[in-house]
This record gives C-alpha cells, sequence and structure tokens, in this order.
C-alpha cells in the first residue's frame, strides 16, 4: 500500500483502504482491513467517519486509543489545511474556501453548534468562534454576546454560521428570527452581517443567496 501512494497518490486507494493503511500504523502487525470496513459501515463516508467522536469512534469494537487518535489526527490535518485556505483573504471574494471548510468542520455533527467569523474591515477573517452549542435541533444564541465579543475584536463584519444535524440546511423560522435580532443588534454599531450559513450533510444554505438577508 505504501509502494501504490508513493507511485500513484490517493486516488489509487478506495476509502476503506486509506482508513485501513492509518489503522495499520496505529495497530501494527494486525491486519485492519476488517476493522476498516467495519468503520466504514458503521459511519457511513469517510467524512462521518473522520468527524466522529473519540467516543462514538471507540464504540466499535478493535477500534484502540491510538487508532482513534491517528484518525482525530488526520481530521484535523484536513481542517487545518482548509482553514488555511479560507484565511489570509477576504472572505466574500474567497468563499467557495470558506464553504469548504465549514462543510468538513461542521456538517457531520451529531449536535448543532453556533459559530461566528469575525472579518476586519477588509473582510478577512479576524477570528471563527464557537458561540453556541446545544442539542440535536437547537443551541443558544446571544445577540448581545455576539456583538460584545465583535467589540472586543475589533471587528466589523460578521458571517453566521450553524449547522442542522438533521442533513437538511434549509433555514428555519427560528433561524430567521435569530438572524434579525442579531442584524439588529449590530446596526448602531456599524456591524454588518454579510451572510448566515446554515451547514447540512447534503450542502448549505445560504440567507444572502436566498434573499433572507
Amino acid at each position: 500500500m505504501r509502494q501504490r501512494m508513493l507511485e500513484g497518490g490517493g486516488d489509487a486507494f478506495l476509502d476503506y483502504e486509506l482508513v485501513e493503511y492509518v489503522l495499520g500504523l496505529a495497530i501494527p502487525r494486525k491486519d485492519t482491513k476488517p476493522l476498516a470496513k467495519r468503520l466504514m459501515a458503521e459511519f457511513g463516508s469517510f467524512s462521518a467517519l473522520l468527524a466522529a467522536s473519540p467516543v462514538e469512534l471507540k464504540r466499535v469494537e478493535g477500534l484502540t486509543d491510538n487508532a482513534a487518535a491517528a484518525l482525530k489526527f488526520i481530521e484535523a490535518t484536513a481542517l487545518r489545511a482548509l482553514r488555511t485556505a479560507a484565511i489570509d483573504r477576504p472572505v466574500l471574494s474567497g468563499w467557495q474556501a470558506l464553504t469548504d471548510y465549514l462543510h468538513a468542520s461542521m456538517a457531520h455533527r451529531m449536535t448543532e453548534e453556533f459559530r461566528v467569523i469575525f472579518l476586519n474591515n477588509r473582510n478577512v477573517m479576524i477570528r471563527d468562534e464557537a458561540m453556541g452549542t446545544g442539542t440535536v435541533n437547537a443551541a443558544p444564541v446571544y445577540p448581545r454576546e455576539i456583538v460584545k465579543r465583535a467589540l472586543e475584536l475589533g471587528a466589523s463584519g460578521l458571517v453566521l454560521v450553524h449547522n442542522h444535524p438533521s442533513g437538511d440546511p434549509s433555514p428555519s423560522r427560528d433561524d430567521i428570527q435569530m438572524t434579525k435580532a442579531i442584524v439588529e443588534a449590530g446596526k448602531p454599531l456599524g456591524l454588518t452581517v454579510h451572510d448566515h450559513v446554515v451547514i447540512g450533510k447534503s450542502g448549505h444554505a445560504s440567507f444572502r443567496a436566498l434573499g433572507l438577508l
């Protein structure tokens, strides 16, 4: 497998084979193909497997702490590369890089998370922070806390982001009302909400593209 990777690159492998090789590094002297196939069957896709928590991973029989850590290191490396591609340039002109990063980091979460991307006056990312985590269908969000944090960071713009664990990125009525509350809270201070992006397994929805912002 090592020689195939060196000669043909990752495209020469099936998803379970990539997992098999990583597991082989963490669990030496053992055939890891059956475990790799069990993991893929359990989580359904390569991206969902990498996004699974250590607790979820270790529910699969045969997965050691070393192997779970190896998979989380792979996820961290991938997210770091995607995040690097999304920063240090205006977010609004690098929208695809941003949504790729957000989808990879949030689409397969089992609970809802609300994040805020704080932008400077050139629309370059200052900070990407989780501002609320919750249940399978809700995360508490406090507009005043978001505005307060924006002022602390010297931000002039925001991109709001949250995920729908159901997989459907369509905005709910609560999503729309909450977005309006954040827009109104930031308006007197010159804080612009550029978009609210809802992430689902099947893709994402943009409030601006939908005419909701």
